[in-house]
């Protein structure tokens, strides 16, 4: 199979600055463009890439509830806790006493005035550090909940009142407000916005406005206070209330966005953008339209976030209850990524004999130490990995791709040989020595196996699941499921037309040919050691057409069916699969059975179904030669394709395109991969917890999903077989494979769809 030819071009070059960054538009081509008249390409140009870096201040817990954060002019950051104040110098991880540790004990605030001296609030004084020497401030009475920086000084405010201190001393302000101070601004006109417990105030030598009234505000709980060019934002229980000239003129809600009803704080980043601290996380507005929500441990060490302060790098400095969390950004192209996720997956993601899978992390959330882990789909995904690395070859004509696609090539061969059957393979394969495995070895009791037909009446006890080597070296696993089969045919298709040479081609075929002639002797099913089909290994015309408890695998069962057969003629000549293939199509109804997926009862569906059919796909479109069931599977796909677009799944993408000669739904695709997190680890994402959401029980019934796609920042660690939509239940301990991201990246470059 030849790479795609580039089409004649014009170039149109048209350049979009969007927040600082270039963003390239494609080229016009004299050739019509894609069906949704969209450019047939992605120039891969510089984005921001965001990731998160936590630094806890202590072993105690309190010293970790940080309320009050800010960064100097060399970078230090500063934070106010209930243990006292703490400093941390740029590049380091240890938090030092920012005063003598007999003084300290609760404290409040910190901020940074226009000569770059710290101020801070204590339960005792107000200090100051400038020029390398502290003091601590007279004149203001304690305690002082928070600070705040105009051009006339720097104001300390609390519940005994509002003072003001600059070169004149310190002075006390005549301002009539109440004592529960919570945050204030600067006007930039001399005066203050204060917000409090009981409303708004604005400030000045003239007059002291109150604003409490629900035409003024959401609700008269104020907890931060920022300025927006000519716009005050006020935030508290509620949400947030845009003010102009004294007037609302806006109000951010749940429905607008806001994740929470607790809002804490507000900051404007040096760049325009507003950055909202809530009990759920940190949203950020752009002018109040367009927003974006970081949450959960992969962003913040805890989700309540009490202040924000931004550094001279642009980077994020989030006070939480638990710590403090940087949000930082580097600059990069999705080739940058690539090289950045390729190394994490050679360094802690490849195990022997060449298996791509998770790692098991000994302390939850920890990188620096990992070990190997054994899953149910080492099979599946690798064959991913296969796929991934033949489309690299393909784009790169590098000898390492070769050799590693070869290598996981073997391994997959390798579950079939160790099983010393006709064709059966096994699931995965760990060496004999390890201690740790999932799914040991069981007795199930007569009870145990009641209890579970009752439940699933397809229920099969395998109480030997891991079987030793002849030769002792490894453990296997067996009761393989359809899902293993699936992603091996898919990344042999790959191998076998991208990489495979002559003689290589024909190991391929031969594996292929002796794994499809087991199930065609087993009634085609997996058929284990025990002499009965696994659980989950069945496409046979008896179950699938004659048992109504595999109606629900009966459509997308079929397909599978068919793909195998025809990949087995494909590589072969052998007609012997051809008539098989024909034989369940006109006979047994495979073709019929296929074509009722878009019209299943909807309690059938799961979102795997939609990985495991886009498995097939390549195969029978690039395989069939008969042009009527070319045109059904084209006209299949096209109908699947309709249904995933909502999906902006890259690879659904990127499958349907290689399979139809067409380029569409490209730029969702590559917004996925600039969105995805470079944090791979598999954090619990708990939408559960956000008011700007509903949860639903859509499009899988029988899961609670969540009523917007979250994008990839706020998303389970990527799987495709799992649904994106679902709720989170993650497992800190384990770090998630990049071959998600890796594989639809190579297979954009393949199809010049990303240049």
């Amino acid at each position: 199979m030849s790479t795609p030819v580039a089409f004649a071009h014009k170039k149109q070059l048209c350049i979009l600055v969007i927040s600082g960054m270039i963003l390239a538009c494609c080229v016009k081509k004299e050739n019509k463009l894609t069906d949704s008249q969209t450019p047939s390409f992605v120039s891969d140009t510089v984005f921001w890439q965001e990731y998160h870096e936590g630094y806890l201040v202590s072993k105690e817990a309190e010293a970790n509830e940080v309320r009050s954060i800010a960064v100097d002019s060399s970078n230090n950051v500063w934070i106010a806790t209930p243990m006292g104040v703490f400093k941390k110098k740029e590049n380091d991880k240890n938090w030092l006493h920012a005063i003598p540790e007999s003084e300290q004990g609760p404290s409040f605030s910190v901020e940074i005035d226009n000569q770059s001296a710290v101020w801070m609030t204590t339960w005792n004084g107000v200090y100051r550090f400038k020029n390398s020497i502290l003091e601590r401030m007279p004149g203001a009475q304690s305690p002082i909940s928070t600070l705040c920086v105009g051009s006339e000084g720097v104001y300390a405010l609390g519940p005994h009142g509002v003072w003001l201190y600059n070169d004149n001393g310190c002075t006390k302000m005549d301002y009539p407000i109440a004592r529960s101070v919570r945050d204030a601004t600067s006007d930039g006109r001399g005066g203050l916005w204060i917000g409090s417990d009981v409303g708004l105030y604005h400030c000045n030598a003239n007059a002291t406005k109150h604003f409490v009234k629900p035409d003024h505000l959401l609700s008269a709980y104020i907890r931060g206070v920022a300025l927006d060019d000519d716009k005050l934002w006020a935030a508290g229980l509620g949400g947030v209330t845009i003010l102009q000239d004294e007037k609302k003129v806006n109000g951010l809600l749940p429905k607008d966005g806001i994740p929470s009803i607790q809002v804490n704080c507000l900051k404007r980043s040096p760049d325009g953008v507003m950055w909202v601290g809530t009990a759920v996380g940190v949203v950020r507005y752009n002018q109040a339209e367009s927003h974006s929500l970081l949450f959960s441990r992969r962003w913040l060490l805890d989700d309540q976030v009490n202040d924000i302060a931004f550094d001279n790098n642009g980077n994020a400095w989030i006070a939480t209850a638990g710590g403090v969390s940087a949000i930082k950004r580097r600059k990069m192209t999705l080739a940058g990524k690539q090289n950045y996720f390729y190394d994490v997956l050679m360094r802690r993601h490849i195990r022997d004999p060449w298996i791509a899978g998770q790692c098991r992390l000994p302390v939850a959330g920890d990188t620096t130490r990992w070990e190997s882990e054994d899953d149910d789909n080492d099979g599946e995904y690798t064959g991913n990995y296969l796929a991934m690395e033949s489309f690299r070859y393909a784009v790169t004509k590098d000898e390492d791709a070769k050799v590693k696609a070869k290598k996981a090539f073997q391994f997959l061969k390798l579950l079939q040989e160790v099983t010393e059957t006709d064709g059966f393979f096994a699931r995965t394969i760990v060496p004999s020595d390890w201690s740790f495995i999932h799914d040991v070895n069981q007795t199930y009791t007569d009870r145990q196996i009641a209890d579970e037909l009752v439940k699933e009446p397809r229920f099969k006890p395998v109480p030997i699941r891991w079987h030793k080597s002849r030769d002792g070296k490894w453990l296997w696993k067996g009761d393989t499921s359809s899902d293993e089969i699936c992603g091996h045919m898919f990344g042999y298709f790959f191998y076998y037309e991208l990489v495979a040479d002559d003689a290589e081609k024909d190991i391929v075929r031969k594996h292929v040919a002796k794994i499809v002639d087991h199930l065609m002797a087993n009634d085609f099913t997996l058929t284990d050691l025990d002499g009965k089909a696994t659980r989950w290994g069945v496409w046979s015309p008896d179950k699938l057409n004659r048992d109504p408890e595999w109606s629900p695998d009966r459509s997308l069962n079929s397909m599978e069916l068919l793909a195998f057969l025809k990949l087995a003629h494909y590589m072969t000549g052998d007609e012997k699969y051809q008539r098989e293939y024909s034989r369940l199509i006109n006979e047994e109804g495979y073709k019929d059975n296929m074509a009722n997926i878009p019209h299943q009862n909807p309690a059938w569906f799961i979102y795997f179904d939609v990985t495991l059919a886009a498995y097939q796909y390549p195969i029978l479109l690039k395989c069939e030669k008969d042009p009527e069931l070319l045109a059904f599977y084209q006209q299949h796909i096209d109908t699947w394709m309709e249904h995933r677009k909502g999906d902006k799944n890259p690879l659904l993408n990127f499958i349907y395109c290689f399979s139809r000669n067409k380029k569409v739904e490209i730029q969702p695709s590559v917004d996925l991969l600039k969105d995805t997190p470079l944090d791979l680890i598999d954090w619990t994402i708990d939408h559960t917890k956000r008011e700007d959401i509903s949860m639903v029980h859509y499009p899988v019934l029988d899961e609670i999903q969540v009523s917007e796609l979250p994008p990839a920042s706020i998303r389970g660690t990527i799987r495709w077989d799992k649904n994106p939509w679902g709720i989170s239940s993650g497992n800190h301990h384990v770090e998630r494979e990049p071959v998600f991201w890796l594989l639809p990246y190579w297979m954009g470059r393949y199809m010049e769809m990303i240049k």
